[in-house]
């Protein structure tokens, strides 16, 4: 409840609440007691008129959650005592010591396996003992694992990592000049450093360090190989062994340093130009990576119709990729704090990026979690930001009658501060202007003029920041509303009236919920039993809940007979992904219908992101026509 308060940051009612959590709204009022009473006497969760929203304490009791007697503390610690004692553990003396049960230690001994899942470890239970079997490897990616627990939406957390390691771990106040001089040293090489990465590489140097202070340093063959050939890993395994000595106090031995430099070279850097770097030149790229790459870029841009097909975009993204083979042989995945933020805003980016992460998978043999789907996400984005183009700008006509060069002044101001938002394309200076034949998309004007309409903006002769602000506003809402309006027409085209269910069964999971709207295409002929398989297929890759209410299954590929959707209810909200929602819109598509995909799929996102828009629709919209009703009244405000 308090991470979806502090991303949400206004005020949510307890109704709202309790539908993206999946419990009663009484519940919620329960959680808002125990919140506040973490900060006590402070704030975590302020109460109004309008429900809930986060208090000036509400990150204080979100980390209070994670402090000594809770359950996921116990369970670390038990972990940790796990991953100490190479013989294993008495279960009863460890019950003594955590002040628990031997069966509530049963329960979280059964909840250490869940947790090892991709480990490579076992837990083994003998009598009154308990024994972690598996590599040193494995045992620093379970550290790893609950590191990446500790910290909320995976950004770097030092109290974190600490709460990780244990309060005796080795140079834990250290860590913070430790990434400062690492970042600062790899500069000096040349080496642009992702932020998004570093922390992790942190983290990673952190668990070396103090595995090695307890005489647990990593074997000789647990490196990760086919690296040592490049350039620049000497350079960093020294700028990594001085530092740790230094600032931590512990020499590293060389498997170790030959792990973390492979880290720091495929997870945080990339070479400050095309002669960047100590080595002279960008990290070769292996002609297999390279081609797939290549060959699944163009396929993405068919598919999407986008303007991705660019060789520098090919080339970064391929040094990416390159970078994620030597990070998938080591298991040790980038996080990245961005991705839920990525996928709700940019759900089309995000599609683009599933689609590549898929087809990649299938060249290379590659799986990506959604953190990494995210970092190619950015790539997308960055690409598609660069090569937008000029005619997406609103046009604009500036009314100001002629004194001397004020309206020259006046339009150099707006392009100044507007630039990237309108496009100036004339400019009238009579007093008496012919306002019907002005058909641009805004009129700026120093003069009253005769009616007023919503792309009319009244501003100074010299333009002031309220100006600037009323212009943006009325770009904004123009755009809007044309947004709203496509998705308008294409939402009363696409909808199958017969694919309506309301009341759909959390039991039955996401692939359940596929299948039955699936079902309800299939007998309309639009869809068949293959392409509701692939839709089930492309939600395991990526969770499809791009907001915390709507859910958009859907197949990668275009093979629908015809465009069309399925709408399903749940009201209470049911599970989709890490999350619940509340509408799920089984969306099929045609390939005849290419461009109408990102009109459908980030309009139709875009609407259900507002949390009362949702309430409105989810309450009122008992029927297809119902729904539909309500879905036009929102869209049109």
């Amino acid at each position: 409840m308090l991470g979806l308060l502090l991303r949400d940051g206004d005020w949510v009612t307890a109704s709202a609440l309790a539908d993206a959590l999946g419990v009663t709204p009484r519940s919620i009022r329960s959680y808002v007691t125990a919140a506040n009473a973490r900060v006590h006497p402070g704030i975590a969760v302020e109460s109004g008129p309008q429900g809930y929203r986060a208090g000036p304490d509400a990150p204080a009791a979100l980390r209070a959650g994670t402090e000594s007697g809770t359950p996921r503390d116990r369970l670390h610690t038990l972990v940790r005592a796990l991953l100490d004692a190479p013989d294993g553990i008495d279960v009863f003396e460890t019950a003594d010591a955590l002040h628990v049960s031997p069966a509530t230690l049963d329960a979280d001994l059964a909840r250490v396996r869940g947790l090892l899942g991709g480990t490579d470890l076992t837990l083994e239970r003998s009598a009154s003992r308990a024994r972690l079997r598996g590599t040193e490897g494995a045992q620093r990616r379970l550290l790893s694992r609950l590191a990446h627990d500790e910290m909320d939406a995976g950004a770097f957390d030092l109290a974190a990592l600490r709460r990780t390691l244990g309060e005796g771990s080795v140079g834990a106040e250290a860590f913070g000049p430790f990434k400062t001089e690492l970042v600062a040293r790899l500069g000096d090489l040349g080496w642009f450093v992702n932020e998004f990465g570093i922390g992790d590489v942190v983290m990673h140097i952190a668990i070396a360090a103090d595995r090695t202070a307890r005489d647990r340093p990593l074997d000789a063959g647990e490196a990760v190989a086919g690296t040592s050939e490049r350039p620049t890993q000497a350079q960093v395994a020294g700028i990594i062994a001085e530092l740790a000595e230094r600032h931590l106090g512990v020499r590293l031995g060389t498997a170790d340093l030959q792990h973390l430099s492979t880290l720091v070279l495929t997870r945080v850097v990339a070479p400050d130009g095309p002669g960047g770097a100590a080595s002279g030149s960008p990290p070769a790229l292996d002609a297999e990576v390279a081609a797939a790459v290549r060959e699944v870029v163009v396929a993405a841009a068919d598919e999407f119709l986008v303007d991705i097909v660019h060789e520098d975009f090919i080339a970064r993204l391929a040094l990416h990729v390159q970078n994620l083979l030597h990070r998938a042989r080591e298991q040790a995945w980038s996080r990245n704090p961005l991705t839920r933020s990525l996928k709700s805003t940019y759900p089309m980016i995000f599609e683009v990026a599933v689609f590549i992460a898929s087809r990649l998978q299938q060249r290379l043999g590659i799986p990506l979690p959604d953190d990494e789907i995210a970092y190619i996400a950015m790539h997308v984005g960055g690409r598609l930001e660069r090569s937008r183009r000029a005619d997406q700008l609103l046009t604009a006509t500036i009314v100001c009658p002629g004194y001397y060069d004020l309206h020259e002044l006046l339009r150099s101001s707006v392009d100044r501060s507007l630039g990237q938002a309108i496009e100036v394309v004339g400019v009238e200076t009579r007093v008496d202007p012919d306002w019907a034949s002005i058909d641009t998309d805004l009129v700026l004007t120093t003069i009253d003029p005769p009616v007023a309409g919503e792309r009319i903006v009244r501003i100074q002769p010299f333009l002031t920041d309220g100006d600037i602000e009323r212009v943006q506003a009325a770009a904004s809402r123009i755009r809007r509303t044309r947004r709203l309006a496509r998705l308008r027409a294409e939402l009363e085209r696409y909808f199958e009236p017969t694919a309506f269910v309301r009341g759909l069964d959390d039991a039955a999971g996401e692939e359940g919920v596929i299948r039955r709207l699936g079902a309800l295409l299939e007998g309309r002929g639009v869809i068949d039993a293959e392409y509701v398989q692939r839709t089930i297929e492309r939600e395991r890759l990526s969770s499809t809940a791009f907001t915390d209410a709507l859910a958009v299954p859907h197949a990668l590929e275009m093979t629908a007979s015809r465009t069309a959707i399925a709408i399903g209810i749940a009201d209470p909200s049911i599970a989709w992904g890490d999350g619940r929602v509340q509408v799920v819109a089984l969306v099929a598509f045609s390939e005849t219908d290419r461009e109408a995909f990102q009109t459908v799929f980030e309009q139709f996102v875009e609407v259900f992101s507002e949390r009362e828009s949702v309430q409105r629709i989810v309450r009122r919209g008992t029927d297809f026509n119902a729904f539909l009703d309500e879905l036009v009244a929102v869209i049109d405000g």
